[in-house]
């Protein structure tokens, strides 16, 4: 079965995540130069690599007197994680409430529509 560790992230490190994921190993200024938005210190986003890292979230080498940091999770493993942390709490576990939810809420096109149709008959063809 799927690894059912529990990754709940806030919005700093998820940001960071998503560098971590997207550039692979970087130092700590690199992070912080593509983190975007208001500019953060290089001692805060040290700091969170750290942590994170003591979580498990990232891993680092060194490399010319520099940490380079890279994602020790992948995105679907947080992704899983999280939306199933989600339905848990906010929807007591039914699926069918998160989606109900979403379908209501949000504005979703018909090619969406029918991608979702699909992905329910395919669910429905397994075993």
């Amino acid at each position: 079965m799927a690894d059912k560790r529990l990754y709940r992230l806030g919005n700093l490190q998820f940001r960071i995540m998503k560098v971590l994921w997207a550039c692979g190993r970087v130092s700590v200024a690199e992070v912080q130069a593509q983190l975007g938005g208001q500019r953060l210190a290089y001692t805060t986003v040290a700091t969170m690599l750290r942590k994170m890292e003591q979580r498990g979230l990232v891993r680092h080498t060194e490399s010319q007197r520099k940490f380079l940091y890279e994602a020790a999770v992948s995105q679907e493993e947080v992704a899983r994680s999280m939306t199933a942390d989600l339905v848990d709490r906010v929807f007591h576990g039914s699926l069918a409430d998160a989606v109900s939810h979403l379908l209501q809420t949000r504005e979703v096109s018909r090619e969406e529509l029918a991608c979702l149709e699909r992905l329910i008959q395919q669910r429905k063809r397994q075993p």
